[in-house]
């Protein structure tokens, strides 16, 4: 009874003789639910060693071998059963090859402390700050001509300005010289940007890192172009001719400005839209079709991003502001697509 008792001890399947008699199950193969709960019945014949002998007693002439011979046909049924594989999976994604580039692919690739890039930031940030300020100081030596200049949309409809409190066209002059110096600056920031991720770029991220600030910088021009012939004049006709006949218009100087900066600026902004696309399209992580997917979700984006960046609530101008986005929005889009991103 007791050597009985020992056979069946030795032919219980464990995890080691599963594994020995199936050579073929590596660390890419792993066993399915239904063959742990199978194993786990087989396990449940015989409870524990001590009341193993009790129970063997009651068992009738025969019925030992019948257990084996039913323990042995368990087994290799489990056996014959296809093994689940699981896909391989390298952990990487493009996100992860976005932030962990290879190393091969970073030709300047160089080991800096923290104290070393904070202040290589520092330098950079004091020239960009440095050419501001000199963009300031010369557009201040010219600041009624610029305040002319920006006048010029509703000069010619009867508008008069004002200067409602005492130093108001000062202030606003040094309003519109801080706006325009920012603005002949922009290249300048932009270098030292370029100049300061360049070595942590990889060598297909330097191939269209120059299209990219081309194309920005253009849009960006082009949109503050667009507001001022555009956006601006289409503006501030309706609130004239919606006051004609009820009153004058006489507007204070610093918020007509206010107004008409303000616009241009959120107007060249969201002109980045499709250089945006066309970093996420490179990047991987959205596809061109995928942007054309959710148009309909774009022409709303569109509507409301537009009534936050228009500092007027009238509708045209809002209208005129999204009409703009929508396009660029699908044209980066489209350029996604075919350049095959």
């Amino acid at each position: 009874m007791v050597g009985s008792a020992a056979v069946l001890l030795n032919l219980l399947p464990t995890t080691a003789i599963f594994h020995r008699h199936n050579p073929n199950l590596t660390a890419r193969y792993f066993p399915s639910s239904s063959r742990i709960r199978s194993i786990s019945r087989l396990r449940g014949v015989i409870s524990c060693s001590a009341s193993l002998e009790d129970g063997l007693e009651q068992i009738p002439s025969g019925g030992v071998s019948s257990a084996v011979e039913e323990i042995i046909d368990m087994e290799n049924k489990l056996l014959q059963e296809p093994a689940t594989e699981i896909p391989e999976d390298n952990g990487k994604s493009a996100v992860y090859d976005f932030l962990y580039p290879d190393k091969e692919l970073l030709p300047d690739d160089k080991e800096m402390s923290l104290f070393d890039h904070l202040d290589e930031l520092r330098d950079r940030l004091f020239i960009s700050v440095l050419a501001v300020g000199a963009g300031i100081a010369g557009c201040f030596t010219f600041s009624k001509e610029l305040i002319l200049f920006l006048e010029a949309p509703v000069s010619t409809q009867g508008v008069r300005f004002l200067q409602l409190s005492p130093g108001e066209f000062f202030f606003t002059s040094l309003k519109v010289s801080g706006y325009c110096g920012l603005l002949l600056g922009i290249p300048v920031i932009l270098y030292e940007i370029i100049a300061f991720v360049l070595p942590g770029l990889t060598k297909n991220e330097r191939k269209f890192l120059g299209p990219i600030v081309l194309g920005s910088s253009i849009l960006f021009y082009v949109g503050i172009a667009f507001s001022y012939m555009v956006l601006t004049p289409a503006a501030l006709t309706f609130f004239v001719n919606y006051a004609e006949g009820a009153v004058e218009s006489l507007w204070s100087i610093d918020q007509y400005f206010e107004f008409v900066l303000v616009l241009m600026f959120s107007t060249g902004l969201s002109f980045q839209v499709p250089v945006v696309q066309l970093l996420l399209g490179q990047s991987g992580l959205v596809s061109g079709d995928q942007m054309l997917s959710i148009w309909r979700y774009v022409v709303v984006g569109a509507v409301v991003v537009a009534a936050v960046l228009t500092p007027s609530t009238d509708p045209l101008t809002q209208l005129l502001l999204a009409g703009p986005l929508l396009g660029l929005y699908m044209g980066g889009a489209w350029t996604v697509k075919l350049s095959g991103h």
